[in-house]
């Protein structure tokens, strides 16, 4: 079972031009996601995955691989998809194929073995995604963060830009749970998703993941223990990365 990793990355952001080559700390975001990336040993391939000219030739000049794809795609999961069709290697079906999204500087490698081990727990998982517990209501209220709704097995129902489950009063122990910016899938299931048309609760709550819900497919989550994990959306969120990679164990080893 070979594991794959795609990092997707554009210029052409809507909320955040140029955002994969904007510098925090002296390094640029797609160089943070990158660098963070490869420190998981078990990769059978690590690529970045663009339609732009100055991110293939700013990945070319850190020896990163990199595959150029079209520049027609709207969603992540849909320029994962043409890399991987793009690769050098001989993909099997049940390989997995994970999506390290490009705005995400703060993962680390015991994220990407937390949605890979889930595949060697069962048949039954053709997909997972990253989650952590929210334990402040700050992310709870924020319509930024996507919550996830689950069943008692882990199978994700519903993801949303509302605070679920709905509590007037916030506490940790509703145990509500966050998406982080780490989706791994078998090859066929990635297949299939973007083979798939969009849906009505991918379009009206912006997440391309409830378009697997609404077909009736369904993700397992990989929870992680809640720790400082940002994305970055704007310039904002940068100098918010900025502070706390300073006290983060990977800075400085890479």
């Amino acid at each position: 079972m070979k594991i794959i990793g795609v990092v997707p990355a554009r210029m052409a952001a809507s909320r955040f031009p140029g955002k994969p080559l904007h510098p925090i700390l002296g390094r640029t975001l797609l160089e943070h996601v990158f660098e963070r990336a490869r420190k998981f040993t078990r990769w059978d391939a690590l690529v970045v995955a663009t339609c732009d000219e100055e991110i293939r030739a700013y990945a070319e000049s850190k020896n990163y691989p990199v595959l150029m794809t079209s520049d027609t795609h709207t969603r992540a999961l849909d320029r994962v998809t043409e890399a991987t069709e793009k690769l050098d290697m001989d993909v099997d079906e049940n390989d997995i194929v994970i999506n390290v999204q490009g705005d995400e500087p703060m993962l680390r490698p015991d994220m990407i073995e937390a949605v890979v081990k889930p595949f060697s727990e069962g048949p039954d998982v053709d997909g997972t995604m990253l989650a952590m517990p929210i334990v402040d209501e700050e992310l709870y209220r924020n319509p930024d963060i996507l919550k996830i709704a689950h069943t008692l097995k882990g199978d994700v129902l519903y993801t949303s830009r509302n605070p679920i489950p709905w509590c007037k009063e916030f506490s940790p122990e509703l145990e509500a749970k966050r998406i982080g910016g780490i989706f791994a899938f078998r090859w066929h299931f990635l297949k299939t998703f973007t083979a798939l048309p969009e849906s009505p609760l991918e379009i009206k709550e912006a997440c391309d993941s409830n378009r697997l819900y609404d077909y009736g497919y369904t993700q397992r989550i990989a929870l992680v223990p809640p720790q400082p994990f940002y994305s970055v959306d704007s310039p904002a969120d940068a100098e918010k990365v900025a502070k706390a990679l300073e006290a983060d164990p990977l800075w400085g080893t890479y």
